[in-house]
Order: C-alpha cells, then structure tokens, then sequence
C-alpha cells in the first residue's frame, strides 16, 4: 500500500522512516507512474480547492463581484492568516453583501508562526483570531458569493446536500473520470465536505488542471480550471504565504508547477506545459516534516524541474535537525523511487 518516501539521516545513519503512497497521470487520464497503491483512497482536504471554486467561475462571479488574480488566489488558498490575507477575505465577504459572522470555517491562529505570535502580543482581546484568520477564510468566502451569484440559500453552504457542494461534486466527477457514487465525503477541518477518492483520480483531476482541453473539459469548467490555474501561478503568496514551500515552488518555478497542500500530508501538483501531468502524493502518517522534500523529489525524478530549481528550493530538499541547543544533528530526505503503473 505504501513505499518508503523519506528518511532521518543522524550521524549518516537512518534513524526514522517516513511511507508515502503517489500517483502520476496525464490529461487523458492515463497512469504513468506511481508510489506504492495508486488506488490507495485518501481525502483531498485543501488539495481540493481549484475545484471548489469552479462554480463560483462558472457564475460569472469573477466580473460580478470583481475579483482579481489574487482574489481568486485566495479562495483557493491555505493561507497563512497575514493581515493581507485576512484583509483580502474580509473584502471579498463585504463585495457579496456578508459579514464574517457569514463564515463556517470556526477560527484558528494564523499558519505563520511569525504572524500568530504578533497577533497573540496584541492581547486577550485584539489578539484573538478570527475566521479571517483561518487558512480556508478565502475558500469559504469563495463559497458564499457563489451562493450569491448562483441565487442559493447561504445559511447551510457547507451541507454535503446543499446546492453548491453538489455542483462541486460534479465538477469532481468531470476532473476524476469516477460517478458521483465513487466519490465518499468526511468533514474538513473547516467544517466542508472533505472528499474521498484514490490518489489515481486525484492525480487525474491536476492532469486536468495542468491542461484542460487535453483532458477533454467542456466549457465553461476548460475555462474555469485555465483561470484557476493562472491566478495561483500568478499571485503564489496568496495561496500560501512568507516561508511557504507551496509559494516558494509556483514562484521559483515561474508557475510551470503549481501544488496546493492539503491537511494530513496530501498534496497536488500540476506539471503545466508541453508534457502535461497531474500527481496527488499522501504521506502515510499525515505528518508534513518531510512533504515538501518528497514533493521536490518526485519532480526532479520526472524531469520537471532544472538543476537551478531545484537549487533555489534547497532549503525544502534538506531539511536541517537541530538539537535543543541549536546544533545539526540530521537532515530529513527524500528516499523515493516512482515506478511505472502495476
């Protein structure tokens, strides 16, 4: 079911081993290489963003509500809860008519260290976060100007049977190629619905991503995925944030990549270009401390990133183990090998 993605090296000695499971695919559908199970099942979480926005963009809602790139960068977000973000989020509530007391996210600190420790230092009272800070702010936001925009009721936006979440659902079958019975659904952390399918239909929905008209969309979702894909390419800081691997890797990157996390290890890419692919990878524990490298990983072993890359994004290859008085004690690294499809 899983393959061994990442290792602890101390003292040049494996101490600890990370398992991960990953499928690769093409627009067309086709697997075409794999880490352990590709028909493993796993929940998308947050990977599942550029798919929750489609009928916003399928509403016309970009020029209704005037979003721009980063506007829809941020309903595809996990951001990281900056003041621009939380800002962005609130703007995009009021542009619908909204409030935050609209939002079913619930609240938590900003993802940013950084931020939530200068949040926290304002006090019990202006210190405390809100659903603004939540990193699926901008998703949620997304999702009521779509019920805005669509003439849905909003009270109950994030039911499995409502409306919109059953339009989501069917732009998931039209990416992943499965029926609507194939597709099972848990709670997110956020409080929407959190869909289960393999990795391989996962991987199927970014090779869509990655290039719609070859994977045989029709409009209006071909042109919903393209803008999707091009506003997190082209604003990577609202997707994630400062210190982010995902926004390190879409910029570096000149967003020819685009990835999106997803909570308990899950992350999707889309290679864009000439030789399109999509890839969904789980990590088997849920832990994130050695994602990213697996990420970068599996990237170079498909050629999809250069030397120079790759050298730009170092620090998220190697990661550096420090003891409690700061020395280097190890390094997390990726210890993968893709194979082609069972």
């Amino acid at each position: 079911m899983f393959a061994p993605v990442a290792r602890l090296v101390r003292n040049q000695l494996s101490e600890s081993w990370h398992l991960g499971a990953a499928a690769v695919a093409r627009p067309g559908g086709e697997l075409v290489a794999r880490i352990g199970d590709p028909q493993l099942p796993v929940y998308l979480r947050s990977s599942a963003k550029p798919f929750q926005i489609q009928p916003l963009l399928a509403a016309d809602g970009e020029m209704r509500f005037a979003l721009d790139d980063a506007d829809l960068a941020l309903i595809c977000a996990s951001h990281s809860g900056t003041e621009e973000h939380a800002a962005r989020a609130l703007s995009l509530l009021e542009r619908g008519g909204f409030t935050v007391a609209d939002l079913l996210c619930g609240a938590h600190p900003p993802l940013d260290p950084e931020v939530a420790a200068a949040l926290a230092a304002r006090g019990p009272v202006a210190g405390t976060p809100t659903p603004l800070h939540n990193n699926c702010s901008g998703k949620h936001a997304g999702m009521l100007l779509a019920c805005r925009a669509l003439g849905l009721p909003t009270a109950d936006y994030i039911d499995l049977a409502h409306p919109l979440q059953r339009q989501i659902l069917a732009v998931l079958t039209a990416v992943t190629g499965l029926e609507e019975r194939e597709i099972q659904a848990g709670v997110d952390g956020c409080s929407a619905p959190a869909f289960y399918l393999s990795l391989a239909a996962g991987a199927r929905a970014y090779a869509a991503l990655a290039d719609p008209p070859a994977a045989g969309l029709r409009e209006p979702l071909a042109r919903g995925l393209a803008r999707a894909a091009e506003a997190m390419t082209a604003v990577p800081e609202m997707v994630a944030g400062p210190r982010r691997f995902t926004t390190a890797l879409m910029r570096e990157t000149g967003g020819r990549i685009l990835g999106k996390e997803g909570a308990e290890g899950v992350y999707g890419l889309a290679i864009r270009g000439p030789v399109a692919l999509g890839v969904l990878l789980k990590i088997a524990d849920g832990g994130e401390r050695a994602r990213d490298a697996v990420v970068l990983e599996l990237l170079a072993q498909l050629g999809a990133v250069s030397g120079e890359e790759l050298e730009r994004l170092a620090a998220f290859r190697r990661l550096p183990q420090r003891n409690h008085r700061g020395i280097l004690v190890g390094t997390i690294e990726p210890d993968l090998e893709l194979e082609p499809p069972q």
